[in-house]
């Protein structure tokens, strides 16, 4: 359990080994450019057909890892680079990343929304499953019979509200399900489209070309071989550390506050207001570990911090329910609807902006016994 406490980015520690410096620095930088370099045959080399198959997918997933790890150096250390370099490089790299994540980013929208759908409604199968073709060509989602009637001999009964609400919901989550299926699944094939027409761009190969030469000489500064990386590390966390403390982490810690549920009835289409600040987080927190990553070296990468990977993971559901509760509210605008699907899709937005709150919570314990560990 000590051994979690130790933090490489501390000039203060202790290592076993020479100080890193900018020479590490190049060292990270080459392993990372090969990474990129063996995912783009690999990409390459198991094709890609009109949905991709199993090995491009893994492919795209390194080629993002390797150009994020690429671009957030570049970021951390660029006093130690090429500035010239490093601004022209880091668009290129970001807009690669992008790219290549928005087709994994809508498979995953759709199942996670459908799985809550299932959920929400009770029912034994996916509110999506396809049934006979409905208007414009696409397959509908089988809907449920809503609850019998009575009979008549059995006199005037009022079905609990709870119950109509229930077959109501199930009978939406069939048609909201088909909607969100219908929308996600679009917006998914676009970007499988634009991934690949990017992938045979010429800015694309442009950017290849420069990892190329990455991966056998780094753009290094006169002095950055005695640089300490350290320092420039420590950076990334305190840049970190005062984007946490701007949180409400306060709210944070007090579960189903429903702080994330304000302004959820806003028509506005802009991205939740509550949520950059969390989004920025997640980006200063991969910079961070990245940063430790330059620092430790090969040996030091194997050691994983459980508490930055959990504050991580709950970081990743904020912005995966964020996302998919903007989806929902977006279908629920969808025209000429019926109500039993706008409804079904409220209920949807609700419960994943619950979820936006959950990874809240789940975020401010982790950060918290981080923060009380390093004290």
């Amino acid at each position: 359990m000590a051994q979690q406490h130790l933090d490489p980015t501390d000039p203060r520690s202790r290592h076993d080994g020479p100080v890193p410096t900018g020479d590490a620095l190049a060292g990270y930088l080459r392993a990372q450019a090969t990474e990129f370099l063996r995912a783009l045959r690999l990409h390459r080399e198991t094709g890609s057909g009109p949905n991709g198959s199993g090995g491009s997918a893994e492919a795209a997933r390194a080629l993002r890892r390797s150009a994020r790890r690429i671009s957030a150096s570049l970021h951390s250390f660029q006093s130690l680079l090429d500035a010239d370099w490093c601004e022209t490089m880091r668009p290129e790299l970001a807009w690669v990343s992008g790219t290549l994540a928005m087709e994994h980013a809508y498979t995953a929208r759709l199942e996670r929304l459908l799985a809550a759908l299932h959920r929400l409604s009770g029912s034994t199968a996916l509110p999506s499953q396809p049934a006979a073709p409905a208007a414009g060509g696409r397959a509908a989602a089988t809907v449920p019979a809503p609850p019998r009637a009575a009979p008549r001999d059995a006199g005037p009964r009022t079905a609990p509200a709870s119950a109509t609400e229930r077959g109501n919901l199930t009978v939406g989550a069939a048609k909201a399900g088909a909607l969100l299926d219908r929308q996600l699944t679009l917006a998914r094939t676009r970007a499988h489209s634009t991934a690949l027409e990017a992938l045979g761009s010429s800015r694309f190969h442009a950017v290849a070309d420069k990892v190329a030469v990455l991966a056998s000489e780094v753009p290094l500064t006169k002095t950055a071989g005695g640089t300490d990386l350290r320092p420039l590390a420590r950076a990334a966390q305190d840049r970190l550390a005062d984007a946490v403390t701007a949180l409400p982490l306060l709210t944070a810690g007090n579960p189903y506050n429903a702080a994330a549920l304000v302004h959820g009835l806003s028509p506005d289409t802009v991205p939740h207001p509550q949520d950059a600040p969390w989004h920025q987080v997640r980006l200063l927190l991969r910079l961070h570990r990245y940063a430790r990553e330059a620092v430790s070296g090969p040996k030091g990468n194997a050691v994983v911090d459980l508490r930055l990977l959990s504050a991580g993971q709950a970081l990743n559901r904020h912005r995966d329910a964020s996302e998919a509760a903007a989806a929902a509210a977006q279908a629920a605008r969808t025209p000429r609807i019926a109500p039993a699907t706008a409804y079904a899709l409220g209920v949807l937005h609700a419960d994943q902006r619950h979820e936006v709150e959950a990874a809240r919570f789940a975020f401010q314990q982790a950060w918290q016994k981080e923060t009380v560990g390093a004290s």
